[in-house]
């Protein structure tokens, strides 16, 4: 088994006349223009930080919803890499759109509901146009990854009920405030997610920073993510380059603040949980 697994890293093509930027909602994100990373700079700091595998995320602030770099870039290294794509899911030819992404080597899907550039609009999450892909998602055994924060986790539960044979993984844990500490009471509608045994967590340098804000501290956060959810559905993402520092200095990072989990529960969130989602991604 890889000891490390990442299931959030981006790439940037330094060729923008093959790979054109067409940013989604119209407006580039900053970090893809001063940190932009090509697949060759991604496997060279993967083998300078140790990381064995990634599962490498579609960059809607650069690329929208065209997919040809990042599963170009995957394509070229099989060994250590898959695609997570982007596909318009209110679009009517939305499954057929999935279905050719895939046919081209597409390992999964993400919804980017807002972020960096737009605030969050859950609104096209638990959209009816949206559930002839979400099907598909069930029939071809995908993962989809959502990018929202507290406001669109109601939406993420209906859609979890309503596909509970598609896993989904929230990028960035759904963005709660912890910073209020133990019991992590403004993060509550987080943890009222841990019946639906379906969504999954990925734990980025965004949490890793939020887990020493305020009354929050690493040694009492983390503990409670792997007593409420379990470390089977807890899984790293390093956010490279988006989040600034090298890849070693980000999972350096990571490994700190999980210090205190047990060694089991680390192998689940650096690798197992990561191979259980992207079976692809497994030795």
């Amino acid at each position: 088994m890889a000891s490390y697994v990442d299931i959030h890293p981006h790439v940037i093509s330094d060729d923008e006349n093959r790979y054109p930027p067409a940013p989604l909602f119209g407006k580039r994100s900053d970090w893809s223009q001063e940190r932009p990373s090509t697949v060759a700079t991604l496997i060279e700091q993967m083998d300078a930080a140790g990381v064995d595998k990634a599962a490498v995320v579609h960059s809607s602030t650069t690329y929208g919803f065209d997919n040809n770099y990042v599963v170009d870039a995957c394509n070229a290294y099989p060994d250590r890499l898959i695609a997570v794509g982007s596909v318009d899911m209110l679009a009517t030819d939305a499954a057929e759109t999935i279905r050719m992404w895939v046919d081209r080597g597409l390992a999964g899907l993400r919804v980017f509901t807002g972020g960096s550039t737009k605030d969050f609009d859950p609104s096209e999450l638990d959209d009816p146009r949206a559930y002839p892909g979400w099907e598909l998602l069930g029939d071809l055994g995908l993962t989809m990854c959502i990018q929202t924060g507290p406001v669109g986790l109601p939406a993420v539960t209906s859609l979890a009920k309503r596909f509970p044979n598609v896993p989904i993984i929230l990028d960035h844990l759904g963005r709660p405030d912890v910073t209020d500490g133990p019991p992590y009471a403004a993060a509550q509608s987080l943890f009222d997610l841990a019946p639906v045994e379906s969504i999954y967590l990925k734990l980025t340098p965004r949490i890793m920073g939020d887990s020493t804000k305020g009354a929050a501290t690493p040694e009492t956060l983390f503990p409670k993510l792997v007593e409420t959810f379990g470390a089977k559905r807890l899984a790293w993402g390093s956010n490279y380059p988006t989040s600034p520092g090298t890849l070693a200095e980000i999972k350096a990072t990571a490994e700190s603040r999980l210090a205190m989990v047990s060694p089991e529960d680390r192998e689940w969130i650096f690798a197992k949980t990561a191979q259980t989602l992207y079976p692809r991604l497994s030795d």
